[in-house]
């Protein structure tokens, strides 16, 4: 009689540690927690004051005894980790073995001045530590993964790599015809094609009227230069230019200076190094806004000052 008792007890401790095991857990939303190092008390407390397990004794016991049970599968992972909306002790433990850390994502646009790829890395409250002094131009515009803790400087480092490959890999690349000194001045012509137009199929035609200027000796003459010397490398200023401001001295005004500016204006994307390395033919020289987002193109300056007088005529700001 006591051996039947002692079974049947047995039976129903082992049914109701299963039951709890299994049961959905009182998470209403899926959420993100971090998990951190400790005994699987510390743990357990975390998760229950995240909401993940109902913070029971009986639980509890269940949950320590099967970590202990079951110890060969795996440590726990001290990570940030995704749980789902209410996930079951039994799924707790697995995401806890078994599931890979949350990644944050952080995007770095085309066009953006190291001003504002610091500001952006400043703001990510995911990373940590300070934000190494950025080059300008020397991150690669792209969306990159990383895990919650991961430091700055580690995110920067990555960038500047990329950008450092694709740059090598473009340069590899381009047309046996371009007359680009070295990869370095790639990359400034492509920081300003980049800011003057936002359209991918007119790049290669403004790389090509730049370029058609520099063989010229002509002077670039692009706004965007003038405006980064302007906002002291922010990019934009709060008001149209000015005539007054083109002729102002700068290390980055092409209106001023021959040739390129020293150091790129931006980050340009990998399109943009692209367009470059592979410019459109023909003879331009100029290109005038059209009011609707793109440019008109044209070789001579008569051709050019008709271009202007219907982008005045159009109601458009023009100088």
């Amino acid at each position: 009689m006591i051996f039947c008792l002692l079974l049947l007890g047995t039976g129903a401790l082992v049914g109701g540690g299963w039951w709890i095991w299994q049961r959905p857990g009182p998470l209403e939303a899926g959420r993100d927690v971090v998990v951190p190092h400790g005994d699987t008390l510390t743990v357990w407390h975390d998760l229950a004051a995240a909401g993940v397990v109902q913070d029971d004794d009986l639980a509890r016991m269940v949950f320590r005894a099967t970590i202990w049970l079951t110890r060969r599968d795996g440590a726990l992972h001290a990570a940030e980790l995704a749980f789902p909306a209410h996930v079951s002790l039994a799924k707790v433990v697995w995401v806890l073995r078994h599931a890979p850390p949350v990644q944050h994502h952080l995007t770095i646009p085309e066009g953006w001045t190291a001003w504002r790829v610091a500001a952006q890395l400043k703001a990510t409250d995911t990373l940590t530590g300070e934000t190494p002094p950025i080059p300008e131009g020397s991150v690669l515009p792209q969306t990159i993964a990383f895990l919650r803790g991961t430091p700055r400087a580690t995110v920067v480092r990555r960038l500047q790599h990329m950008m450092d490959g694709a740059l090598a890999r473009v340069w590899a690349g381009r047309d046996a015809s371009l007359t680009l000194p070295d990869a370095h001045a790639l990359l400034v012509l492509a920081s300003i094609v980049e800011r003057e137009t936002g359209r991918p199929a007119e790049r290669p035609q403004v790389a090509r009227v730049f370029l058609n200027r520099l063989a010229q000796g002509m002077r670039l003459q692009s706004d965007p230069t003038v405006i980064y010397d302007l906002s002291e490398g922010t990019g934009a200023i709060d008001h149209p230019l000015t005539r007054a401001e083109l002729d102002e001295s700068g290390p980055e005004n092409t209106y001023r200076i021959a040739g390129l500016p020293p150091a790129p204006i931006c980050s340009p994307g990998l399109a943009t190094l692209e367009a470059v390395a592979h410019p459109a033919s023909g003879d331009a020289l100029y290109f005038v806004a059209t009011g609707t987002g793109g440019h008109r193109f044209a070789a001579t300056l008569d051709e050019h000052n008709r271009n202007v007088a219907a982008y005045r005529k159009s109601g458009k700001d023009g100088r």
